[in-house]
């Protein structure tokens, strides 16, 4: 019992100290739990995907994967073009401001909607989740032998914990970015870290 559970703490710390980091998911994350628009979903889509992504490192796809390195590089340009179109659409709302309310009936609806097609592109056009989760991960995995898939749902455990407490906690911010500055701030912040990760993403190419 003590070895089951060891794996799965190493698996939880592990998984943890890959994905609490300043990154492009992290920060639309905390941006929708701000403004509580599609939380769960975002926050489900998150870990969801992580957990089907860490199941493929564990079961050794990554291995696959390099036989096919084109794949990555056609990531990187797509999740690159991506964040810089986001960065872009948040540094515009810090010159014109004016997203931080909440929206009702079909506006929300349509928000709603954004925000599970963007969080699936952040997501999934992003080549740094399949390094950290199947490549990363999926090797360390394989170090634990027969205990290999208990790590596996440690770290897909720390996931979870993860985008739940950055999407339902970040609400507690509210009062705060009650102020319209106080989201030219945010917005700026998310900015940067998409401009950033964009040009990184293309440049690494």
């Amino acid at each position: 019992m003590s070895t089951t559970l060891t794996a799965a703490a190493a698996g939880f710390g592990t998984g943890l100290s890959l994905i609490v980091a300043i990154g492009a998911q992290n920060a639309f994350v905390l941006r929708q739990g701000v403004r509580r628009d599609a939380v769960l979903a975002v926050v489900g889509i998150c870990a969801l995907s992580d957990a089907l992504l860490i199941t493929l490192g564990v079961a050794g796809v990554g291995a696959l994967v390099v036989a096919w390195p084109g794949v990555l590089t056609a990531v990187a340009w797509l999740g690159g073009a991506f964040l810089l179109g986001y960065g872009a659409l948040a540094a515009r709302r810090v010159v014109r401001p004016g997203g931080g309310a909440l929206e009702t009936g079909g506006e929300a609806v349509g928000s709603r909607r954004r925000a599970v097609l963007t969080c699936l592109a952040m997501t999934w056009l992003n080549p740094h989740v399949y390094l950290d989760t199947v490549f990363l991960l999926g090797t360390v995995a394989a170090d634990q032998g027969p205990l290999r898939w208990t790590f596996g749902l440690g770290a897909a455990t720390a996931s979870l914990c993860w985008f739940a407490a950055l999407g339902f906690g970040a609400r507690l911010l509210g009062r705060f970015l009650a102020r319209p500055a106080a989201w030219r701030v945010l917005d700026g912040l998310v900015a940067a870290t998409m401009i950033v990760l964009g040009v990184t993403l293309i440049a690494g190419v």
